[in-house]
C-alpha cells in the first residue's frame, strides 16, 4: 500500500517552488517545514488590507493605504544619514515617498517623473507633509486590481520578508489538489463546512480578522480533518492491541491481603476503585490498556505495586519503566519497602549496570526470581530475557514514545499494560495523547497530607528569603531551591544553579548539594542519599527533580524566576514537598514586571493545588503547545488544531473514528478510501503500518 499518486506533488521539496533556491529553502524550513505540504500548514497570522485607496486628501495617517500617484522629482540626501525622497501629487494633494540606504538610480527607474505609479504602503505625518517610508508596492496603474487586495501575513524568521514570503506562499497554494470528501457529508453539510481544497484556499486569503479565527469554518474544516486522522490513528492502534489475546490473570488474594498489609498507609477511595478497575481488566481475556492519571502525590505507586501483586499472584512477573534513572532509583526504594513485607524480590536495571553485576541481573530476571523489575531505556535491550511478564507498567509515558511501550509489552506473552502519569492532561487532550487507553483517575491525596502553602514574592525580596530559610534550617527542615529556567538551554540553565549553588555556600557552608540533568547518575545518587539523609540542609537544582523525586522531609521549596516557568511544571515542583505529615511551604520567586499571563499563572498556582484545575488553565492561558512544557511535552505534534479553541470538535472526532472503523475495520469501502488518503496527508504512517498488518 503506497502513497496516493495525487498525494506525491505536496510531498516534495520546496525547491520545487518558484523562487525557492536553497537559501530560501533553509529559511522555510525554520517557519514550516521543507516540502510544499508543509506550506499548506503554515496558515496566515495576519493580513493587511490594502484596498483603502483614497485620495491624498483624504488619507489619514496610521493607516496602510494605496495611492495612485505622478511623481514630480527626485530629492537625494545631502548627507548619507539623511533620507532620499521622492515629490508626488495627485489632484487634490502632495505625498513624499522616503527611502533610506537606496540607491537613487533604482529608485529613478522605479519612479521615473512624469510618470504615474500605484504606491501601497503606511502613511505617516511629518511637518505637516504626508508620507509613506518604503512603500511595500510600487506598481504601474495596470497592476491596480492585484494591488487592491487583502495580503496574508505569515509567520517570518530573520532574512525571510513578508513580501518574498508571500511570492512563494502563493506559489506553493497553486498546487493545492481537489481529493475525495473523507468526512461524512450531512455532518459537512451541517456545521457549513467547505470542501477540504476549498477549506485551504479560503484559509489563506482572509478577507478580515475574522476569517482569521480558529472558529470560521474553513479553519475548523481543516483542524477537523488532522483531528480525524490523529483519532483514527489511535482507534487503529486501539483495534490492533485489542486483537492481541489477553491472558486471564486471576491473582492470589492470600499474596493480595498480605501486600495490602505491607502498605503502611490506608488506601483512598479513588486508589481502591483503580485498583478494582485494573483487576477487573487483568481477569479479561483481552490485553489490558489502562491509563492510571494521579495527581501530584495522589499514591500511584501504590495502586501500581497493588497490579503487580495481583500479576505476581497469576503465576507471571512485573515490570516497571521510568523515564530516568533517578526515578527508577525513587521508584526501588518506595516498592522495596512494601515488596520486601510481601516477601517478594525487587530487582533495578539501568544502564549503569554493567559487567558481573549485570549478568547477576539478568540471570534473576530470566530465572523469574525477580518478580518485579524497575529499569530505564534499558529494559528495551536484546538480552533482557523475562521468564514470564504478563504485567509493564510505565511511568510518565509521554516521555516515551508508542512504539517503546509496544517494544517491552512484547517481552512476555499477551502483556497488560498500565500507564501511569503525574501530568495533569486536560480532559480535553486526553482524547488526543491517551486516546487508545482506558483511564482510572486518583483524585484525592492519601490521608495526613497537609496542604501547600503557596507565597508569591518579588525576587525584590530574595534576602529576606535567604534570611528565613536560616531560621527554617534550625528546625531541621529540608529546602528544595529551584533555578530558572533560561531560553530551553541545559547549559544555561545549569549556569545559573551553579552560581546560586556558590552564594548558597558561601552562607550555609557544606550543607549545601548541587544537582543537575548533566551529572553522572552516580553523583546524582550520592547527593539525593545526602539530602534524603538529612546531611545536607538545602538542594539546589535545575528542574531534574520534577518528576517523582520523593523526600518526605522536605518540607520548604523556593523557585527562582518563578515566571517562567509553565504551570504544569510549577504544580510538579511544587509536588516535591508536602509529601509527609508536615506543614511545607512553596515560595515563588517573581519578577513583578513580568507579564500579565505570567502573573495570572502565578495567581493560579498560588490559589489552587488541583492539577486537573492547573491543567485546564494552562490550556487557556497557553495553548497546547507548551501545556506540558516544551522539554516534555507527549502531545501530537498538530500543526491545525489549537485544542484550547477546538476541543469540542476532539470529541467528535473520537466518536467518528470508532464509528467508521466499526463500519469498515479495513478501511476498504469508497470512503475508507479517502480516508486512507487522509491518513497520508497527514503523515499518519502507525496507522497505515497497522492497516497493512490487517
Amino acid at each position: 500500500m503506497t502513497r496516493p499518486f495525487v498525494l506525491d506533488p505536496l510531498f516534495q521539496s520546496t525547491k520545487a517552488v518558484p523562487g525557492v533556491g536553497p537559501r530560501m529553502m533553509k529559511l522555510f524550513e525554520k517557519v514550516a517545514g521543507a516540502r510544499i505540504v508543509d506550506l499548506f500548514w503554515l496558515l496566515p497570522s495576519g493580513l493587511i488590507d490594502r484596498r483603502y485607496a483614497p485620495k491624498i486628501a483624504q488619507a489619514a495617517a496610521g493607516q496602510i493605504a494605496t495611492l495612485t500617484v505622478t511623481v514630480d522629482e527626485h530629492v537625494p540626501p545631502k548627507r548619507p544619514s539623511l533620507p532620499y525622497r521622492v515629490r508626488c501629487h495627485d489632484e487634490t494633494g502632495v505625498v513624499d515617498l522616503i527611502f533610506f540606504n537606496v540607491k537613487g538610480d533604482y529608485l529613478a527607474n522605479q519612479l521615473p517623473p512624469g510618470e504615474q505609479r500605484i504606491v501601497s504602503g503606511r502613511l505617516e505625518m511629518y511637518n505637516y507633509i504626508l508620507q509613506i517610508p518604503h512603500p511595500d508596492v510600487i506598481a504601474p496603474l495596470h497592476e491596480r486590481e492585484s494591488v487592491e487586495t487583502v495580503e496574508p501575513v505569515y509567520p517570518l524568521t530573520a532574512g525571510l520578508s513578508h513580501k518574498i514570503s508571500l511570492k512563494i506562499m502563493r506559489g506553493a497554494l497553486t498546487r493545492i489538489p481537489e481529493l475525495d470528501e473523507w468526512s461524512d457529508a450531512a455532518f459537512i453539510k451541517q456545521q457549513k463546512w467547505p470542501r477540504w481544497h476549498e477549506a485551504l484556499k479560503q484559509a489563506h486569503n482572509p478577507q478580515s480578522e475574522d476569517d482569521l479565527s480558529p472558529h470560521h469554518p474553513a479553519r475548523e474544516r481543516l483542524a477537523y480533518d488532522e483531528l480525524l486522522a490523529n483519532q483514527l490513528t489511535i482507534a487503529l492502534m486501539r483495534l490492533q492491541e485489542k486483537k492481541h489475546k489477553g491472558r486471564i490473570l486471576s491473582g492470589d488474594e492470600a499474596l493480595t491481603q498480605k501486600a495490602l498489609a505491607a502498605l503502611p498507609f490506608e488506601l483512598t477511595a479513588s486508589q481502591k476503585l483503580a485498583i478494582e478497575e485494573i483487576k477487573n481488566d487483568m481477569h479479561q481475556p483481552t490485553r489490558m490498556l489502562r491509563l492510571l492519571q494521579g495527581d501530584v502525590g495522589s499514591g500511584k505507586t501504590a495502586v501500581g505495586f497493588m497490579a503487580l501483586v495481583h500479576a505476581i499472584g497469576s503465576g507471571g512477573q512485573g515490570v516497571i519503566m521510568a523515564p530516568t534513572e533517578l526515578l527508577a532509583r525513587q521508584h526501588e526504594i518506595n516498592i522495596s519497602k512494601y515488596a520486601s513485607r510481601a516477601r517478594l524480590n525487587v530487582v533495578t536495571l539501568t544502564g549503569r549496570d554493567k559487567g558481573k553485576s549485570r549478568e547477576k541481573l539478568l540471570a534473576s530476571i530470566a530465572s523469574g526470581e525477580a518478580h518485579i523489575v524497575i529499569g530505564t531505556h534499558a529494559l528495551f535491550q536484546e538480552d533482557v530475557i523475562f521468564k514470564d511478564l504478563a504485567l509493564v507498567i510505565i511511568d510518565e509515558q509521554h516521555r516515551f514514545g508508542v512504539h517503546q511501550r509496544l517494544q517491552l509489552s512484547d517481552k512476555g506473552e499477551y502483556c497488560d499494560v498500565l500507564v501511569m502519569t503525574a501530568t495533569p492532561i486536560p480532559r480535553t487532550l486526553t482524547l488526543t495523547v491517551y486516546g487508545d487507553m482506558d483511564v482510572s483517575r486518583l483524585t484525592e491525596k492519601p490521608a495526613g497530607r497537609q496542604p501547600i502553602d503557596t507565597r508569591l514574592i518579588s525576587n525584590e525580596r530574595i534576602e529576606e528569603v535567604i534570611e528565613g530559610l536560616r531560621r527554617k534550617i534550625e528546625t531541621k527542615a529540608r529546602i528544595y531551591w529551584v533555578c530558572p529556567l533560561v531560553e530551553e538551554s541545559e547549559k544555561l540553565d545549569l549556569a545559573a544553579a551553579e552560581e546560586r549553588y556558590g552564594l548558597m555556600k558561601q552562607r550555609f557552608g557544606e550543607r549545601v548539594g548541587l544537582l543537575h540533568g548533566r551529572m553522572k547518575p552516580h553523583d546524582k545518587d550520592l547527593v539525593m542519599a545526602a539530602f534524603s539523609s538529612g546531611e545536607l540542609d538545602i538542594l539546589v537544582s535545575t528542574t531534574v527533580i520534577e518528576v517523582g523525586v520523593d523526600v518526605p522531609q522536605a518540607t520548604v521549596m523556593v523557585i527562582e524566576h518563578a515566571e517562567r516557568f509553565g504551570l504544569a511544571q510549577l504544580h510538579q515542583l511544587r509536588g516535591r514537598i508536602g509529601r509527609g505529615s508536615e506543614k511545607s511551604v512553596c515560595i515563588l520567586l517573581y519578577n513583578p514586571k513580568c507579564g500579565e499571563t505570567a502573573k495570572k499563572r502565578l495567581t493560579t498556582i498560588r490559589d489552587t493545588e488541583d492539577g486537573f484545575i492547573i491543567a485546564e488553565e494552562d490550556l487557556k492561558l497557553r495553548g497546547e503547545g507548551e501545556v506540558l512544557g516544551t522539554k516534555q511535552s507527549g502531545l501530537p505534534d498538530f500543526r491545525l488544531v489549537s485544542p484550547e479553541f477546538h476541543s469540542a470538535l476532539i470529541k467528535i472526532a473520537f466518536d467518528d473514528a470508532r464509528l467508521i472503523l466499526d463500519r469498515d475495520p479495513h478501511l476498504l469501502s469508497s470512503r475508507g478510501t479517502a480516508l486512507r488518503t487522509l491518513l497520508y496527508l497527514f503523515e499518519r504512517d502507525t496507522a497505515i503500518k497497522y492497516l497493512r498488518s490487517g
